[in-house]
């Protein structure tokens, strides 16, 4: 299969869909990642264009497998948007190892397994990109995110040490650092009392991405934060 190719990972009834509308639209082949299989089954049949690779990012084999298998049936991932995310709030007392090493490997490991699948091919070629979704809590540690928090600023650290090295070789690196609650059926559920205002809409999101993935080389954004005009910060 030619044409151009991304990859998006945790894909879900939120950013992930919207990501992969805004990349299947500009023209793009999208490999689609995520645990639920039969979301992803949906999401192929309602767009052109995208492709379902049900796969757990933390499982660092299986995710390698799944990027060959990629790189194999649509060819070189020219993008990679890495939204897959584990939030778990807890407490310091209160983390687990187990919960902390989840998060880990989700936010921050699989974006360095999926960077070394990507960036040789994009080097050969002289671009790409690759944009990593964030939080607020890869910048302060709140109390009830001992767990979260340290994973996102790990996460946070490998972006601006892959976009420090790779930048100057052609490849654009951005972190989108999300401050603010994404409107799905579920925050919804949890949160019926908050006017529309208070939320993050997907599609926005998704069309501020893209922005980064079509900046021009000459004025690149590394970081960029995203949030509803009425957030505090």
């Amino acid at each position: 299969m030619s044409g151009k190719v991304a990859l998006v990972t945790g894909v879900g009834p939120g950013n992930g869909a919207s990501f992969c509308r805004v990349l299947a639209n500009a023209g793009y082949q999208v490999a689609m990642l995520a645990r639920d299989a039969e979301r992803l089954g949906a999401l192929e049949s309602e767009i052109a264009g995208t492709h379902a690779y049900p796969t757990d990012v933390a499982q660092r084999t299986a995710l390698q497998a799944t990027l060959a298998a990629v790189a194999r049936d649509l060819g070189p991932i020219e993008v990679v948007i890495h939204n897959a995310g584990s939030a778990q709030f807890s407490n310091f007392l209160d983390t687990l190892p187990e919960a902390l090493d989840e998060q880990f490997r989700i936010n921050t490991l699989a974006l360095l397994v999926i960077g070394q699948a990507v960036a040789p091919e994009m080097l050969e070629r002289g671009g790409g990109c690759v944009v990593v979704i964030g939080a607020t809590a890869s910048l302060r540690g709140g109390a009830p995110f001992a767990g979260f928090a340290p994973a996102k600023a790990a996460q946070r650290s490998l972006a601006q040490s892959m976009a420090r090295g790779l930048g100057p070789r052609g490849i654009h690196v951005a972190y989108v650092v999300v401050d603010g609650v994404i409107d799905t059926p579920r925050t919804r559920s949890f949160l019926r009392d908050q006017p529309d205002t208070f939320f993050l809409l997907p599609d926005a999101v998704a069309a501020s991405v893209m922005h980064l993935i079509q900046q021009d080389r000459s004025a690149w954004t590394f970081e960029l934060d995203l949030r509803p005009f009425g957030e505090r910060w």
